[in-house]
């Protein structure tokens, strides 16, 4: 079973074999942690992304890394039209991401709290949501070796490690204080 890691910090940082980012339905990376990955990454990743959409909420969609350490983005379309979310919208998507993973055979994987930024979602509900669609997805990936939740802030991080305590998963620690 692949450990389950807690990061503090920026996802582009993390050397892992792919990051996952919060998308829309057109998939353009304009603000958030989809605006930070197209920042540090290149443009050449949203350019991939949007030749690929419009994607149904809840799909997801992978791109390369461009200039990211990780070598691919899987982009997980958790925000509606209107830039809003759901807890069905966000499994869906962390089930999403977690079958790209797969058809990847990616051994390491960074995922971020889906729509708790622009889309407003609770932290603490958003974290239960994707540590159990983490969770249930890791099954299905036998090579998978760590998953790491990319968290940026004191209250992510805690909601985050809240929810594992809860599934009553071991994690380890890591990011910048």
């Amino acid at each position: 079973m692949a450990q389950l890691a807690l990061w503090n910090g920026d996802i582009c940082d993390l050397e892992v074999d792919a990051i996952v980012s919060p998308a829309n339905l057109s998939l353009w990376m304009s603000t958030g942690v989809a605006g930070a990955i197209k920042r540090r990454g290149g443009d050449e990743i949203e350019f991939a992304a949007v030749r690929q959409g419009p994607v149904a909420i809840g799909d997801a969609v992978v791109t390369p890394g461009g200039d990211l350490a990780a070598r691919w983005v899987i982009h997980a379309v958790s925000l509606d039209h209107r830039r809003g979310t759901d807890a069905a919208a966000i499994e869906r998507a962390v089930r999403s991401a977690m079958a790209r993973a797969r058809e990847l055979g990616v051994e390491t994987l960074a995922i971020p709290a889906l729509g708790t930024g622009v889309g407003g979602f609770p932290l603490a509900e958003a974290a239960r949501i994707t540590v159990e669609a983490v969770r249930a997805g890791m099954t299905r990936l036998p090579q998978l070796r760590t998953v790491t939740f990319a968290l940026r802030g004191a209250a992510a991080y805690e909601a985050f490690r809240a929810a594992l305590a809860a599934a009553g998963a071991p994690s380890a620690s890591g990011g910048p204080a």
